[in-house]
């Protein structure tokens, strides 16, 4: 029998992010989960690195603790004048975090470019928007790990790994490999700039991906920095990663590197309630979900009616949010649907604040609201050139008592405090019947697995890295997990068959909606960290062996 190779192990782990103790989207969930599966095993040698933003308020998801790692604030200000806190990030785990403010690398930005260019022949003419800021986070962290290297007096024999985490990160690698090259350097590229770009910009990803060129498609949609930085960080680092099959194939057209190693994103279902405690909090997140339809709408919902949730990040085609608002329209129009369907579409949006009318309908129920919308709970600043009420208008969806779909909009970020629900997402999630989430592009999907950890089966399609990995486990809804078939052009056909599959399932005795639930809950427990840490340790061993 053959014996598998004995992997090769950091004793220090750096990974920096922009989303290190800074929740902004998908990879806060991917980091701050993967912690504490990651401390158990290296404790206070995992250091995670994230820009210093909450300058003028404490920032909520940090701690500060001066006994960890004593002086070395100082050596950084006194060799670098370069300013850091250390302390701990406030997730489960609680690993080490390393602040940096790069403002005063700003000052420099010019010379640093022009460094960068000569070492490493990333084009920095072109750039605009965020990329100032994202480089000189990223050039500071690499300023962070060498010092801290320099501080301790580590050497080649400690075996030290430094992973980055997209493009914003990108210019620490180059710093790094300038500096420190006996460091063993690891890039994730959580979705491509440039084919995320090219879905954004309307344009036909996957059909046409093998004839697209990356750099050509950069100076088309004026990408060229950001791309020149993504590309030259995965051709330089010792072990190229990117989070599913479907993004591999487009680094390995856009980025012209097929990645070392797909490294999936899991979870940590600690936040899910579990045992006695769970139906209570499905029972108050119906509740109060019905609760606040009912006080929206004007009118009462049946006792049966089947409450349906779409959300993420306000990306209206890539995350596919046209088509779920077309699949209502066809449902709304099936005949024989039965049970009432209210849909709420939870995509954070501008706000000026709730809704003043819902406000005091919610805190005086014995006082029928009149005068408010029917459709939002909170105020936008822009409605009228707001994409998901125009497609609500568009296809006429109206929330009238006799239709069998309503649809309400939930343009709040669910942290507890939006002054309507007053919930988080997670506590709100646990008391739907069903989620949709049908991506036109999502490199991996979060959401979708999220919602089968709260036993909520789920509807996504084959062009999300979760869709593509969960068809192995699941046939149709009735195992937890209906995967549907999506390309550039069959956008109504999927919504079509969206709204054919939520009909199917709202018809479901409710005994068998439970067992649909827990089949669901079982398929996520297949993406617990515990399963997929052994991936990113295969990334370790790749980038050290490159080192030895």
């Amino acid at each position: 029998m053959k014996q598998k190779k004995q992997l090769k192990q950091p004793e220090y782990i750096f990974e920096t992010s922009w989303e290190v103790c800074n929740m902004v989207g998908g990879i806060y969930t991917v980091l701050s989960t993967r912690a504490a599966t990651l401390t158990q095993r290296y404790g206070d040698k995992l250091i995670f690195i994230g820009p210093e933003i909450w300058r003028e308020q404490e920032n909520p998801y940090f701690e500060e603790d001066t006994n960890i790692f004593p002086g070395w604030e100082k050596a950084i200000s006194d060799s670098h004048n370069l300013s850091i806190r250390i302390g701990r990030w406030k997730v489960p785990g609680q690993p080490v975090a390393v602040l940096v403010d790069f403002n005063m690398l700003m000052l420099k930005k010019n010379e640093i470019y022009g460094k960068v260019w000569e070492n490493s022949g990333v084009n920095s003419l072109m750039a605009y928007g965020d990329y100032d800021e994202s480089s000189m986070f990223g050039y500071a962290s690499g300023i962070v790990i060498e010092s801290f290297y320099q501080f301790h007096r580590l050497s080649k024999k400690q075996k030290v790994v430094a992973h980055f985490n997209e493009w914003m990160t990108s210019f620490g690698i180059f710093y790094i490999k300038n500096k420190l090259p006996e460091i063993a350097t690891l890039f994730t590229t959580h979705a491509t700039s440039i084919g995320r770009s090219i879905a954004g910009n309307h344009k036909p990803l996957y059909d046409y991906l093998h004839e697209y060129k990356g750099d050509q498609m950069a100076e088309e949609l004026n990408m060229v920095s950001k791309h020149s930085a993504e590309k030259r960080a995965a051709h330089l680092v010792d072990c190229f990663t990117t989070v599913s099959n479907i993004t591999a194939k487009e680094c390995t057209q856009l980025l012209e590197r097929k990645p070392d190693i797909v490294t999936p994103n899991g979870f940590e279902n600690g936040f899910v309630p579990q045992g006695k405690s769970f139906s209570p909090k499905r029972k108050e997140a119906r509740t109060l979900l019905k609760k606040l339809a009912e006080t929206l709408l004007g009118y009462p919902l049946s006792n049966n009616a089947s409450f349906v949730v779409t959300a993420g990040r306000y990306e209206f085609k890539n995350k596919g949010l046209d088509v779920f608002i077309e699949s209502l329209k066809h449902l709304n129009n099936m005949s024989g649907l039965g049970n009432e369907v209210v849909a709420f579409i939870m995509v954070p949006a501008w706000i000026k604040g709730p809704c003043i009318d819902l406000v005091h309908a919610l805190n005086n129920p014995d006082q029928i609201s009149k005068g408010q919308n029917c459709v939002t709970t909170h105020e936008l600043h822009n409605p009228h050139q707001d994409p998901i009420l125009q497609t609500i208008n568009w296809f006429h969806l109206r929330n009238k008592k006799t239709d069998k779909v309503k649809v309400i909009f939930v343009p709040a970020y669910l942290n507890g405090f939006d002054g309507i629900f007053n919930k988080t997402y997670y506590e709100l999630l646990i008391g739907f019947d069903l989620s949709v989430f049908p991506s036109y592009y999502e490199p991996w999907g979060y959401t979708p697995l999220e919602s089968i950890a709260f036993h909520v089966p789920t509807i996504t399609t084959d062009l999300s890295g979760f869709g593509e990995w969960s068809s192995e486990y699941s046939k149709d809804i009735t195992d937890g997990v209906e995967v549907i078939h999506r390309s550039d052009y069959n956008g109504h056909e999927v919504a079509v068959k969206i709204a054919e599959t939520i009909r199917k399932y709202v018809q479901l005795d409710q005994t068998v909606r439970t067992a649909i639930g827990n089949k669901a809950a079982t398929i996520g427990k297949k993406a617990l960290w515990t399963e997929f840490i052994q991936y990113y340790e295969l990334a370790y061993d790749i980038a050290l062996r490159k080192k030895a």
